[in-house]
């Protein structure tokens, strides 16, 4: 079977963490890594094998080209990043513990990506050759020509057959539900595949799922089945994957998937895993990584829902947004062997 190549556009930042689980305030040094929701979905599907390819724009000069350097040291194609613009978008990432969450602070305005233009782009270019195009709410959320910019991209990709794929992403520190529906709710009807949580279907078009208590860890199937039938229903997406984290304390989640597919009216979930965070930025990427390579591989719906939840569980015991996992250690772990035992 030949190589499947994959799109995947939006924004990429300096990651910058206090040392270990230390209080941003406490910290006088911070570690530097490279994130962003589709670029992590493009350093998975590479480490799988996959041809993945990432767009965004970066400035050109040397703290761009680190970004640039730290994608290509994965194997993600890089050649059609832009460069442009005065500087890379920043986020500090604070690691809960215990009771206490997590907490990121953004510093990205003005970055180069969210100044881009419609004309940075070349999406016929872009799509040759390609199997499958990746995106998150994230993107058109930072504003200016971006809602353009993606709607241009998504009618590109349909017009040469590529399926699309969307992470709602909501993120209420960069838009309203208001704006984030009015925009989505453009876009998403040429999405093939839609992946939420239990919150983004609820924040951005008002889908909620009966039943379900987020913040005391009460997840109820059936609700979620018509969550991913109605959101199927109004856009026309094929398939609609929801994660499904239960979140007992910053440390500790239950962490499982549902796959509907639309044609059947069916929908199928994973194993439950109980997981011991390290950290948990770059989960849900991790999940739409594994998703995406398992439907381009042929997988079933049961086996296609079992590795992305898999993959994102592994993720979730590795520092930063990246997940450094190889299709192998996935797929032993989907089959069930989760014992962490020493490997030798």
């Amino acid at each position: 079977m030949a190589t499947k190549r994959v799109i995947t556009f939006g924004e990429i930042m300096m990651r910058l963490n206090p040392e270990g689980y230390l209080r941003l305030v406490q910290s006088s040094a911070f570690e530097a890594s490279y994130a962003g929701g589709e670029a992590n979905v493009a350093v998975s599907l590479a480490n799988y094998g996959m041809d993945a390819a990432y767009v965004t724009k970066v400035p050109a000069h040397e703290i761009g080209q680190c970004a640039v350097n730290e994608l290509r040291r994965y194997g993600v194609d890089t050649r059609h990043m832009v460069r442009g613009g005065s500087r890379l978008g920043i986020y500090f990432c604070e690691k809960g513990a215990s009771q206490r969450a997590s907490k990121v602070i953004y510093d990205r305005a003005h970055s180069a990506i969210s100044e881009a233009v419609p004309a940075d782009f070349d999406w016929a270019a872009i799509f040759e050759g390609a199997d499958w195009f990746h995106w998150t709410g994230i993107t058109p959320a930072l504003g200016g020509h971006l809602p353009e910019i993606c709607l241009e991209a998504c009618k590109a990709a349909k017009e040469r057959g590529v399926r699309i794929s969307c992470d709602l992403n909501f993120r209420k520190k960069l838009w309203t539900s208001q704006q984030a529906g009015e925009v989505m709710g453009c876009l998403l009807p040429y999405v093939d595949v839609c992946i939420a949580n239990e919150e983004d279907a609820k924040d951005v078009f008002g889908i909620e799922a009966e039943g379900t208590d987020i913040d005391g860890g009460k997840l109820n199937q059936e609700g979620y089945i018509s969550v991913a039938r109605q959101l199927s229903s109004r856009f026309g997406c094929g398939k609609v994957a929801i994660t499904l984290r239960s979140s007992l304390s910053a440390t500790d989640n239950d962490w499982a998937g549902m796959l509907y597919d639309s044609a059947s009216d069916q929908a199928v979930f994973s194993t439950t895993y109980r997981m011991h965070i390290v950290d948990r930025v770059g989960g849900g990427d991790s999940f739409g990584g594994g998703l995406i390579y398992s439907l381009l591989s042929g997988y079933d719906d049961q086996k296609a829902i079992d590795f992305a939840v898999a993959a994102s569980c592994l993720k979730h015991s590795i520092e930063h947004d990246f997940n450094h996992v190889s299709a192998a250690e996935v797929e032993a772990l989907a089959a069930g062997n989760a014992s962490g035992r020493v490997q030798r």
